[in-house]
């Protein structure tokens, strides 16, 4: 399977070379290709994420990702703009053009790319559950029947609790993944379940734990206007770059290394653009 991919990505680059800066000129007027400057969507409450310093900058593995990105597509980050951008904002701000692209935990779904268009998936990591230190009542997701789980707004992984597997949690809402780690803190909710990556940036340094009984595959994407199949391209061609360079192992040591968690530093299969 990693052969092909690595086979796949020779090729797909080889055609780049050929492509050579015409790229720009095959992409429509309202593509991002044409800019000069980016305004890019991240959180702004997920350590070692996306997560927004005191002066005002962002720092985390999708900030690191999206900076090389736009550096691939000819935007330096003098001229790349962060801006929070929560769950339940994210179609919105890629249609009225608040944000040129998102990477902020955006997992591909079915129903996502009826009004996005994605690039990637960046990475796939997989949802797990983050609980307290001393509660071992929590071993895998069915334990969670009975216990409060944090459901942030515009997110589906509490989703895929409730919903997807039928375990009637009792569900907490939140406006986002940091008001989830300080309700879980207070005792407020019993757990928080979604990507590990979130939850290993939440865990390190706090009384928390991550259950490690993961059990759903999800593909972060890089949100697009829905139709511009040019950056797609152009991302994806970014993305193979960047791990084929060992950008990506670098980016993931960096922020994850010290979480235990096993990381992948493969080029991901990707979903297509559509």
């Amino acid at each position: 399977m990693r052969t092909a991919r690595v086979a796949a990505a020779a090729i797909l680059l080889a055609a780049t070379a050929l492509a050579g800066c015409g790229l720009n000129g095959e992409a429509d007027e309202g593509s991002i290709l044409h800019k000069r400057s980016l305004v890019i969507g991240v959180k702004e409450d997920q350590p070692s994420l996306g997560l927004k310093r005191r002066d005002g900058t962002y720092e985390g593995f999708d900030v690191d990702v999206a900076r090389y990105v736009a550096g691939k597509l000819g935007v330096p980050p003098d001229r790349v703009t962060f801006r929070t951008t929560p769950s339940s904002e994210r179609e919105a701000a890629l249609a009225s053009g608040k944000v040129d692209m998102i990477f902020a935990t955006y997992s591909i779904t079915a129903q996502r790319k009826t009004k996005v268009t994605f690039g990637g998936p960046y990475y796939v990591p997989h949802q797990d559950t983050l609980i307290r230190g001393d509660d071992s009542s929590i071993k895998n997701v069915r334990d969670l029947k009975d216990k409060r789980l944090c459901a942030v707004k515009g997110s589906n992984s509490w989703k895929r609790v409730t919903e997807e597997r039928k375990i009637a949690a009792k569900s907490v809402e939140a406006a986002n993944y940091g008001e989830c780690l300080t309700m879980l803190l207070a005792d407020r909710v019993d757990a928080i379940s979604t990507d590990d990556l979130i939850l290993a940036g939440f865990a390190v340094g706090r009384p928390l734990k991550i259950i490690n009984a993961p059990f759903t595959d999800e593909k972060y994407g890089i949100g697009l206007r829905k139709g511009d199949l040019a950056a797609c391209e152009a991302v994806n061609r970014a993305v193979i770059q960047m791990y084929q360079e060992g950008k990506a192992k670098e980016y993931l040591e960096k922020w994850f290394s010290k979480s235990g968690l096993r990381l992948t530093t493969s080029v991901p299969q990707f979903e297509g653009c559509t």
